[in-house]
C-alpha cells in the first residue's frame, strides 16, 4: 500500500472566489494517467458546531430553512470562523449568538472532513456543559428557531434520520458512544443519565 499521491497536477484554474469559498478547476492525470479534470472548493472558514448539554441533561438544537437543501433542518448550533482564528473562540460566539447561551465547560470531541471528494471543509465539533443563560443575537442571514430536547431525543432523530446535518450526527453519536464507554465527562454523563 502506497499514501503518495498518485494524480498529477497539469494546469489550475480559478473559476470563482468569493469571501466564503473559492472554486478551482484542475486538469490532471488520473492515477492511472489518463487525462481528466478535478473541481475543487476551498473553504475559507473553519466550520464550527457544539453540542450543548445542560444540567437536566438536555440540548438544543437549532432550526432553519437550508438554502443549498431547498429543507429544513435541525442542528446543533453551528458556525464559521473566521481565517486564523481558534476553533474554540469561534463556537463559543455561535452558541452565544444562535442560543444566548454561554459555557463553563468545554471539550473538543471530533474534526472532520464534511465532504472530501469535492471539498476541503473541516469541521471541529465541541461539547459545552455548565450553561449559562443570556440574549441569542442571530446573524442577519439568519432565521432561527431554538428547541430544547433531552439528549435521548436528539439521539433517537439522528438515528430515525430526522437530523441529517453530519456535523450534528457524528457529534451525537461521538457523545453517545463516550457514554455507552463510560468516558464522558462525569457531569454530562450525570446530567443524561443511561441511555438505554
Amino acid at each position: 500500500m502506497t499514501v503518495a499521491n498518485p494524480w498529477t497536477t497539469l494546469e489550475s484554474t480559478l473559476q470563482y472566489d468569493n469571501p466564503w469559498i473559492r472554486v478551482v478547476e484542475h486538469r490532471v492525470l488520473t492515477p492511472k494517467q489518463t487525462p481528466g479534470i478535478y473541481g475543487t472548493v476551498h473553504f475559507k472558514h473553519l466550520a464550527t458546531g457544539v453540542l450543548p448539554i445542560d444540567a437536566e441533561g438536555c440540548t438544543y438544537l437549532v432550526g432553519q430553512y437550508r438554502y443549498v437543501l431547498n429543507a429544513y433542518s435541525w442542528e446543533m448550533p453551528e458556525g464559521g470562523g473566521k481565517p486564523g482564528e481558534p476553533a474554540l473562540a469561534s463556537v463559543q460566539r455561535e452558541l452565544l449568538e444562535e442560543t444566548g447561551f454561554s459555557a463553563a465547560n468545554w471539550l473538543q470531541l471530533l474534526s472532520v472532513h464534511l465532504s472530501n471528494s469535492v471539498s476541503d471543509e473541516l469541521a471541529t465539533c465541541f461539547l459545552a456543559w455548565d450553561l449559562a443563560p443570556g440574549a441569542p443575537c442571530p446573524d442577519d442571514g439568519e432565521q432561527l428557531v431554538v428547541r430544547r430536547l433531552p439528549f435521548r431525543d436528539v439521539a433517537r432523530m439522528v438515528w430515525s434520520g430526522e437530523i441529517s446535518d453530519v456535523m450534528t450526527v457524528t457529534t451525537v453519536q461521538r457523545l453517545e458512544l463516550m457514554l455507552h464507554r463510560g468516558i464522558a465527562p462525569a457531569a454530562v454523563a450525570q446530567a443524561i443519565g443511561p441511555l438505554s
